[in-house]
């Protein structure tokens, strides 16, 4: 389906289909049953210029629009969804850089970032302040051209692998979720220190970690934008990047649908295959037009947001759109997944199959980049109904 794709897109992404087939899909079960990070993958991204895709050219990037970016990792994630993480968090990672950064600070981090030379991450959750951003305990207390950071992150995507940090501390801790700034941070200085590496249902090869801030100092000019901006760059970066996860949510659903529809036209059972009995048919096609619905929304949502830019202030149609496509790709892969585990029966269930793996994978979708409870208080905070 063109989708109302570009000649350009649909080249672009029948490359990274053809990628993920043949170099990604063999390497899928044995990253999830190893619970590595695959460094092969970032190689295999970096020579494809997948890794930095949708961050501008004259910074080292691919100069992709927003749309490109997510067929890059619908693509990878229809296959791997770790692998397609790979591409979405280095994106999450560059973004308050690319949105709140100087033309210096662009400069100085934002290439080796694009080329795949260094990871980066985004340190926004804490123990205590999850989808309560005001909520944040890390603080930065200003010590001449310095600032000393103290605090503990945690579910942070790259934690211990990446060398940029985009850290959000409270640099007013009286003033809420106006009192907390962003800073960049080199994830080998002194003081950064890895805790607790965490065991997860899903994405095993993602490397995710407790993060811990002691007296850690950066300059002054590692600070993004003023002291007070960071939950609106915050904000602002994931209205930007939660099209990424549903594209990675779509990917995986279209994977299971996949899985699924190979097998009911081979298994046979009362004497004919699967795929003749009505009730599976049934099945399928609400597999596929669920899907199909998710689709068309995320492709809008990504128009959208690209119109935008990377402007540090949202419009509510851009918070709306980014919140409705995260929760509608992540809801349809969780629903599809869960069906595709059924529909191969015993097989679904067990790990010589993609199906129960695709399931796992789906669940993170519904909850990182913010719950898919948050996202309805987004999209209703956001509803525009005056027309």
């Amino acid at each position: 389906m063109a989708y109302g794709l570009t000649e350009e897109q649909r080249m672009f992404q029948t490359m990274v289909h053809r990628l993920a087939e043949e170099r990604v899909q063999p390497r899928a079960a044995e990253i999830d049953a190893t619970g590595e990070f695959p460094w092969d993958m970032v190689d295999l991204f970096r020579e494809n210029g997948l890794i930095g895709v949708g961050m501008p050219e004259e910074l080292g990037g691919g100069g992709a629009d927003l749309l490109t970016f997510c067929l890059a990792v619908e693509e990878v994630a229809r296959v791997c969804a770790t692998s397609s993480l790979i591409i979405a968090a280095q994106h999450l990672g560059a973004m308050p850089i690319l949105i709140a950064g100087t033309p210096e600070q662009k400069a100085q981090f934002i290439p080796a970032v694009a080329s795949g030379e260094k990871l980066s991450a985004f340190a926004l959750t804490e123990p205590e302040a999850g989808s309560d951003a005001g909520g944040t305990k890390t603080h930065a207390v200003r010590v001449g051209d310095q600032y000393r950071i103290n605090g503990t992150k945690v579910f942070i995507t790259n934690g211990g692998l990446a060398k940029t940090i985009v850290v959000f501390a409270s640099t007013q801790p009286d003033a809420g979720v106006r009192g907390i700034s962003a800073f960049i941070v080199d994830g080998e200085q002194p003081g950064v220190s890895v805790g607790r590496v965490e065991k997860k249902m899903g994405i095993r090869g993602s490397q995710t970690a407790m993060l811990n801030f002691d007296d850690v100092l950066v300059d002054g000019d590692r600070l993004l934008g003023k002291e007070g901006d960071g939950f609106k760059i915050a904000m602002r970066t994931l209205d930007r990047t939660r099209p990424g996860i549903a594209a990675q949510a779509l990917g995986i659903a279209q994977g299971a649908l996949d899985v699924s529809y190979r097998h009911v036209q081979t298994r046979r059972q009362f004497g004919q295959a699967l795929g003749q009995f009505e009730a599976i048919q049934f099945m399928l096609a609400d597999m596929q037009t669920q899907i199909e619905a998710s689709r068309h929304l995320l492709y809008k949502a990504a128009e959208v947001v690209e119109t935008a830019g990377f402007d540090t202030v949202s419009s509510s149609e851009v918070t709306r759109f980014s919140a409705m496509a995260k929760l509608m790709c992540s809801d349809t892969a969780m629903k599809v997944t869960t069906d595709a585990v059924q529909l191969l029966g015993g097989y679904g269930y067990i790990q010589d199959y993609p199906a129960e793996r695709m399931m796992r994978d789906a669940k993170i979708t519904q909850i990182y980049e913010g719950t898919n409870q948050v996202q309805r208080l987004v999209i209703y905070r956001n509803m525009d109904m005056e027309r």
